[in-house]
């Protein structure tokens, strides 16, 4: 058998068109900027970026937007075999707008189903699961049928394999393997809407099948009931996880294991851009800290670090930090300007700020004149565009009723701290 990979993750991917535009409603944004996104996906990306061997189990449209995911997770390093097409259903994309610090509204276009929905159990390849260092999976996934008996197929056979094996003790032996469940709440996925006490259920069935659990309080608190942090960390721990990691937004970070082991780690100081993508480059250096076998509280700094890079950039994938970035982050004790800028596929940037993505040419430019008004976006006849609250316009489904895709505030951990004094807001 080929060698496992490091990192494989598994659900929602899309295409993220963000503005250029920082600080614009966006019912009046001209030009945008097309990125690869998605949560389990970014977190691919991101270990990808720190030297890992990574790959998606995820579904597209069979369309040209399907087309481009295909060629941006190539362009990142990452392994596409496993993302396929369906017919029924177009790509995804997603909108948001940038009002820094803490204000980064998500649009929402996967209506009337997103293909990520429909990775089917018959169509996974268990024995790359199976062997697979780090597996990891989404709250998302669960949402919706037949995503979720897939899912729990491939937490399923992460469990048989480890069956009959002492349970990890220590750190240190939970980056041997580890099932790590992105708890991941999304209510406007869920099928008629926030559906809180049937993702509980959900959530326990999951959790009995990780070894790790990362989320923030709203998170946690779907899948536990506890909102305050030792307290949600103890009841992950007791549903069957290993590590518990809770996102503190401007708190930071604490991580609790099995052991008695905890870290308490502060934001790193960073002036924000978009705090979106910070979450999941945290994920992805999470699997990156316990792949290498480090102990709690570097695990812990090196993922805040890396978490506060991508929030002081404009984009989420295309911003993924470099080993040499994060380190020089926590040297520092903040993310140095110079830094605080986008990233090519080929290595770390010293040319100035970007927002391109992988390819060469960056990202495309969508301005006023390729897309036009369109039925597709927000319009002057909906709802207002111009707070996290919006409900968006009807005819297209969710948009910004839940979290966003990391949080607002607490840098690498559930988002950006807001004060580059490193005062915690």
């Amino acid at each position: 058998m080929p060698e496992p990979y490091d990192v494989v993750t598994m659900g929602r991917i899309g295409v993220d068109l963000y503005p250029l535009d920082i600080g614009v409603p966006l019912a009046r944004v001209e030009t945008f900027g097309k990125f690869l996104g998605g949560s389990p996906t970014n977190v691919a990306v991101a270990a990808a970026r720190l030297g890992r061997r990574t790959a998606v189990i995820t579904r597209t449209g069979r369309d040209a937007f399907g087309d481009y995911l295909h060629q941006e997770l190539r362009g990142f390093g990452v392994d596409d075999r496993w993302v396929t097409p369906v017919e029924e259903y177009p790509t995804p994309v997603t909108f948001c707008e940038v009002f820094p610090p803490d204000d980064f509204p998500l649009y929402f276009y996967r209506q009337p189903k997103a293909p990520d929905l429909e990775i089917h159990p018959s169509e996974l390849d268990l024995d790359v699961v199976r062997a697979a260092r780090i597996f990891w999976m989404t709250g998302t996934g669960l949402s919706a049928e037949p995503s979720r008996a897939a899912t729990l197929a491939a937490l399923g056979a992460r469990s048989e394999d480890r069956a009959g094996e002492p349970r990890t003790d220590t750190v240190a032996d939970t980056s041997v393997s580890a099932t790590v469940f992105d708890l991941d709440w999304r209510p406007m996925f869920w099928d008629g809407g926030d559906h809180g006490s049937v993702a509980r259920a959900r959530y326990r069935e999951a959790l009995a099948h990780a070894t790790v659990a990362v989320g923030n309080i709203d998170e946690c608190e779907i899948a536990t009931g506890e909102r305050e942090p030792h307290a949600a960390a103890r009841a992950l721990l007791a549903a069957g996880v290993e590590l518990a990691v809770v996102k503190q937004g401007p708190k930071g970070v604490l991580a609790a294991h099995r052991d008695g082991s905890t870290a308490e780690v502060p934001p790193l100081p960073v002036e924000v851009v978009n705090g979106l993508g910070a979450g999941d480059a945290f994920g992805g250096a999470l699997c990156h800290g316990l792949l290498a076998g480090w102990d709690l509280d570097r695990i812990m700094r090196y993922a805040n670090a890396a978490g506060a890079i991508v929030a002081s950039r404009l984009a989420c994938s295309s911003a993924m930090p470099f080993p040499d970035e994060v380190e020089r982050a926590l040297a520092e004790g903040a993310v140095p300007a110079d830094r605080a800028t986008g990233s090519s596929a080929t290595g770390p940037s010293t040319t100035g700020p970007s927002t391109t993505g992988p390819s060469a040419t960056g990202p495309s430019a969508i301005g006023p004149s390729a897309i036009g008004p369109s039925t597709t976006g927000p319009s002057t006849t909906g709802p207002s565009t111009t707070g996290p609250s919006e409900a968006g316009p009807s005819a297209i489904g969710p948009s910004t009723t839940g979290p966003s895709e990391t949080g607002p505030s607490g840098a690498g951990a559930d988002g950006p701290v807001s004060r580059p004094s490193g005062a915690a807001s």
